[in-house]
């Protein structure tokens, strides 16, 4: 890979006795987007505040836009755009006065820094709320401000720490069109993310680090061919005869059956799907268990998820 937009070589960071990154190496090629996941404690959040030179490692290197993180952490600091789950923006200033205001930390300016500010203003479609105190935004168009406001200086290398968390649909769906939108201009992104849905949508490459180890790496489609085969699932009429219904299909399938007794769910990964529907269905027969309804699916990157790090997505 030619002049990569970041790189991470055995990358390793403790507090104290717990060793939050144990020797992670990462690659992310210009103008995409990669999408980072674990479980709460993996490393991720460690990684990059590493990567945005807001904490140093123990031991290894890592370059952004081909500046060292320790030896021109200023350098990195100009080229990069950092953007969390928490809006880092004054509420009692206007929207446009935080963009000016951070376009003046980056040294514009005051003419440079509210032009920028109009731009972007324009952009994040905040135009009409631009003279309003932030205090009177709603939870997206904060997000979509602190977004806006980690490009004032017009970063290479975007670093997004779950920013779309706790926002409604429909914000979610208006963020996600931004982001395509920056990649498509040839921006670079890292994306943390506690949705898988997100990682999947958005992410050229998913990266998955567990306990401070990068266990996985590839295309969405690559992790969810990591499960294998193809799931067949099922609602079950009786909720009390799930688990026997688990028991019945077990022999049928590749894999633990997954249950979930609650909704009355089965789930089984096959590896011939449908040369297995067929005998699922003369099973239950046999044994008297009613299907509400019975499908056969791709596996989905939820199931890879769990299948690699043995945990599920909502302990993001």
């Amino acid at each position: 890979m030619a002049n990569p937009a970041i790189v991470a070589t055995n990358v390793r960071k403790s507090f104290g006795a717990i060793q939050a990154l144990s020797g992670v190496d990462l690659t992310v090629e210009r103008g995409t987007i990669l999408g980072l996941l674990g479980p709460n404690g993996a490393g991720k959040t460690t990684l990059v505040r590493i990567l945005t030179t807001l904490m140093k490692p123990d031991q290894g290197s890592a370059s952004v836009h081909g500046y060292d993180v320790v030896a021109e952490s200023d350098k990195v600091r100009g080229a990069i755009g950092l953007a969390g789950q928490y809006a880092a923006v004054d509420e009692i200033l206007t929207g446009r006065e935080n963009l000016i205001m951070v376009g003046r930390l980056y040294h514009h300016s005051i003419k440079d820094a509210a032009h920028r500010a109009h731009e972007l203003l324009t952009e994040f479609d905040l135009l009409d709320a631009a003279d309003r105190q932030l205090k009177t935004y709603s939870g997206g168009m904060r997000r979509r401000l602190d977004l806006a406001a980690s490009l004032v200086n017009k970063p290479s290398v975007l670093f997004l720490d779950e920013p779309t968390s706790g926002l409604d649909p429909a914000s979610r769906l208006a963020l996600w069109k931004i982001i395509r939108a920056l990649q498509e201009r040839g921006t670079t992104v890292l994306l943390t993310t506690q949705y898988l849905e997100e990682a999947d949508h958005l992410a050229s490459t998913i990266v998955v680090i567990d306990k401070g180890t990068i266990v996985a790496k590839g295309t969405p489609s690559e992790l969810k061919a990591k499960v294998g085969g193809d799931v067949v699932e099922m609602h079950i009429a009786d909720l009390a005869r799930t688990r026997e219904t688990a028991e019945v299909l077990h022999s049928l399938g590749n894999g633990e059956p997954e249950v979930d007794d609650a909704l009355g769910t089965v789930r089984i990964p096959v590896n011939d799907g449908t040369g297995t529907l067929p005998k699922v269905v003369r099973a239950l027969d046999l044994a008297h268990i009613t299907l509400v309804d019975l499908q056969l699916r791709r596996p989905t990157l939820d199931e890879a998820f769990l299948k690699l790090t043995g945990h599920r997505a909502e302990m993001l």
